[in-house]
């Protein structure tokens, strides 16, 4: 009996824990509403799933500097009639310990032209803003790394860190598995 009545205040503990304790979680855009910011409102989007190989994960983390997580991938294909008018990709990830979701839009040509944060659950001061994302943008992949002109974002360095490394990988899947996947 007092094993039940000792976790039954233990349990009581944690949520009144949780209860007081902060909720940062913020989800901007669902992937409806994202998708019709990248490609606008009555645009037809395709959903391209792609599964690479062995030596393909190998090309994409070597580009990306990234560890994969997974062998799908998923693009979302704006088109105007049979005219792509780009890829978005939806790339979650953590930033320090809680999660932050982006929608990746890259060109027809695979040059990044926007990044939307869907979701962001740390404390919103470390949450990069649009502007800080605009510098990254028609940025090639070679060249998309705080070592190479990128500036970072003081008291935001793990969020940006994290954003760049989703941008990364998305660049990189681009250039694998799609930009050529048309001229054979």
């Amino acid at each position: 009996m007092k094993t039940i009545r000792q976790g039954g205040f233990f349990i009581l503990f944690i949520l009144l824990l949780s209860a007081v304790a902060p909720s940062f979680a913020t989800v901007f855009y669902s992937k409806n509403e994202a998708l019709e910011l990248a490609f606008g409102k009555d645009t037809p989007i395709e959903q391209l799933s792609l599964f690479p190989d062995e030596q393909q994960v190998a090309k994409i983390e070597e580009l990306s500097k990234v560890k994969l997580d997974s062998g799908l991938f998923t693009f979302y294909v704006g088109k105007d009639r049979d005219k792509v008018l780009g890829y978005a990709a939806i790339e979650s990830g953590t930033v320090r310990t809680k999660p932050e979701t982006l929608l990746i839009v890259l060109t027809p040509n695979g040059e990044l032209r926007n990044v939307y944060t869907l979701a962001f659950h740390e404390p919103p001061e470390y949450q990069p803003p649009e502007r800080w994302f605009e510098q990254l943008y028609k940025r090639p992949l070679s060249e998309m790394d705080f070592n190479k002109g990128v500036d970072g974002i003081s008291g935001a360095t793990l969020s940006t860190r994290a954003a760049v490394g989703s941008i990364r990988k998305v660049m990189a899947i681009y250039q694998v598995l799609v930009k050529d996947q048309g001229k054979n």
